[in-house]
């Protein structure tokens, strides 16, 4: 099979979230097809088991051209500032909302505090992400693309984690309403859901990932027989950024290896 390529040079990406995980293997990916990455995190530093590099670092070392900012997606005034460093290289061409913490508990358990933090992260992290990416993009007169990091949770009940799923459920929303509000303007908004994705933020998947996918560990077994790979993710990032989704925008692709079809 073939293998597509892709070419971002002289483009700039903002990627929440981009020390660890899906975020760092979609920097490192649009970095090596030539976009210029800024990594928008609390922490430089990756919690990836087989990382120890910070991103921005990594894609320097490799070539490319990449900064870390340190931000806090929970305060739009942090993430408005990412957007606007972004000018320093032209101005942001693609927005990647991704940063999220997750909270696998009873909802019965769930205190006030938690929803509150889980919705500041998930939710106001990514509508803000949209507006600042969407309103800068407007101001140069640059329409680009805004993307949304959803999950298989969008969509599906997996239980044992309603408020995390609730905050996924709105990602759908901001990004299907963000559409179409910003479709006239030529803006694309669009969202990857992920599946059973072997990354840190899933306790105990960063290593024998590919057995939990098999068994009854998870949540039920992967029609491919695999688990994800934050570069799965990375892929649709791509592919959505490129002009070869030009006529995509409110999309939730899911990247699932056929686990919400079973």
């Amino acid at each position: 099979m073939g293998s597509p390529t892709y070419d971002f040079e002289d483009e700039t990406v903002v990627i929440t979230g981009a020390s660890s995980g899906i975020g760092r293997a979609t920097a490192l990916a649009f970095a090596d097809a030539g976009a210029t990455v800024l990594n928008a995190d609390v922490r430089a530093e990756p919690k990836d088991v087989d990382a120890s590099t910070p991103t921005h670092e990594a894609i320097r070392d490799r070539g490319g051209t990449a900064e870390f900012l340190e931000t806090d997606v929970t305060d739009p005034a942090e993430v408005e500032a990412v957007v606007e460093h972004g000018r320093e290289y032209g101005g942001v061409d693609v927005m990647i909302n991704n940063a999220a913490i997750t909270l696998g508990k009873p909802m019965r358990e769930v205190t006030p505090a938690e929803l509150d933090r889980l919705h500041a992260v998930n939710v106001r992290g990514v509508f803000f992400g949209c507006q600042a990416a969407a309103v800068d993009m407007l101001d140069r007169d640059d329409p680009g693309v805004v993307l949304n990091t959803a999950s298989i949770s969008s969509d599906l009940a997996q239980g044992g984690s309603v408020q995390y799923e609730a905050t996924k459920g709105a990602v759908k929303m901001i990004t299907r309403g963000a559409a179409l509000e910003f479709a006239d303007d030529g803006i694309r908004v669009n969202a990857v859901a992920p599946g059973q994705i072997a990354t840190e933020i899933v306790d105990g998947w960063t290593e024998g990932a590919e057995e939990v996918a098999e068994t009854d560990e998870g949540i039920k077994p992967v029609p491919l027989g695999r688990a994800g790979r934050p570069a799965d993710v990375a892929a649709a990032f791509l592919w959505l950024a490129s002009d070869a989704a030009a006529y995509t925008t409110g999309e939730l692709l899911h990247v699932d290896g056929g686990w919400q079809v079973c």
